[in-house]
């Protein structure tokens, strides 16, 4: 069973346009998990070690001052194009698109004021909640009326996070959640400790500014090999990586699979990725500095945590043989992302 319920967080400020913010508590006999209003954000989600002790896995704020402030999308629905466009720019039809540019030369996660930073408004459902917005043709520069839903629903150990959204004109659309994970509980160091698995046998390689080139590289023996469980902090070691802030190709199916696993050998935390996307975007934190105060007044410095976003390639739209990444007017958007949380 699934109890949801309802409570007030806070008022948006003024030059924000004001208006209720709203959290949504998810709670299962396994899992308990926090949505905002405010972009669809996953502000905690508490799960059971091996011994039944719940701990809250996702980097937040306890107010929702810490939300409208600056922050790297700590667990918010970011789009309408999740992740990066090269220059912010793209041509349809023959007519070029301008985005605005908020990561260095490239757009990032929809442009200045993204999914992340707006109202949606919300449907209690018997087992979650339902998010819908309308963004308007032309906003940060998009072609077309959108019309979106975000839904969460919690079963046992099982979050499940659907996105659908139809469009007036043909548009680019790639949504996510950007929680930042930490399994041994937010706050924790780093996630060293961590064993991940990746169920893809090729990445997308970048350049400086975090734009694939364009190649499909096969992961078989390179440091982006993570077929077989890794310990992350060795891992990063033996290969001399910083980080991870990169696509990895899954199986273009639509069908849902299994398509990553975390594992925390200390507190036997597990979670697993499901999908029915073409990409997921792993990524440790590595612009994370200490300098944000999170939940309980802790600073989270780099690589204290992970995400792992479901999602298309990015830079998609520039990239003709990368998945499909525009919605034409009567077709529908729609994909699913499920998180499994569990002990092992």
């Amino acid at each position: 069973m699934t109890t949801v319920r309802r409570e007030a967080f806070g008022r948006m400020p003024r030059e924000e346009g004001g208006g209720e913010v709203e959290k949504f508590v998810l709670q299962s006999d396994s899992v308990k998990v926090e949505i905002l209003s405010l972009g669809c954000i996953i502000a905690a989600l508490e799960t059971k070690d091996r011994d039944g002790k719940f701990s809250d896995v996702v980097l937040g704020f306890d107010t929702l001052e810490g939300y409208t402030r600056k922050h790297p999308f700590f667990g918010a629905v970011v789009g309408r194009v999740a992740n990066r466009i090269a220059k912010g720019r793209f041509t349809m039809d023959g007519k070029e698109y301008q985005l605005f540019l908020n990561n260095g030369p490239n757009s990032l996660h929809g442009g200045a004021r993204g999914f992340d930073k707006v109202l949606w408004s919300p449907q209690v459902l018997p087992d979650g909640v339902r998010f819908f917005r309308l963004s308007p043709d032309g906003e940060e520069g998009y072609p077309g009326d959108l019309k979106v839903w975000v839904t969460y629903t919690l079963s046992g150990g099982k979050l499940a996070i659907n996105y659908q959204a139809q469009t007036s004109k043909t548009t680019p659309i790639s949504l996510t959640n950007h929680a930042y994970f930490n399994l041994a509980g937010q706050g924790s160091r780093d996630v060293y400790d961590h064993e991940i698995s990746i169920e893809a046998d090729s990445y997308l390689p970048v350049d400086d500014t975090k734009i694939p080139t364009g190649e499909v590289a096969a992961v078989q023996g390179t440091g982006f090999d993570l077929r077989q469980p890794v310990e992350l902090g060795k891992h990063l070691q033996k290969f001399h990586l910083d980080g991870f802030d990169h696509n990895f190709c899954l199986q273009q199916v639509q069908s849902p699979h299994l398509v990553a696993r975390v594992r925390h050998p200390p507190t036997g935390r597990t979670m697993e990725v499901h999908t029915t996307q073409p990409g997921i975007q792993f990524y440790t934190g590595n612009n994370l500095d200490g300098s944000l105060k999170g939940k309980g007044a802790i600073t989270y410095p780099k690589h204290s945590a992970f995400c792992l976003e479901t999602q298309n390639w990015p830079d998609a739209v520039n990239k003709p043989h990368f998945p499909n990444v525009l919605l034409q007017p009567g077709e529908e958007y729609n994909h699913t992302t499920w998180l499994v949380f569990n002990v092992a």
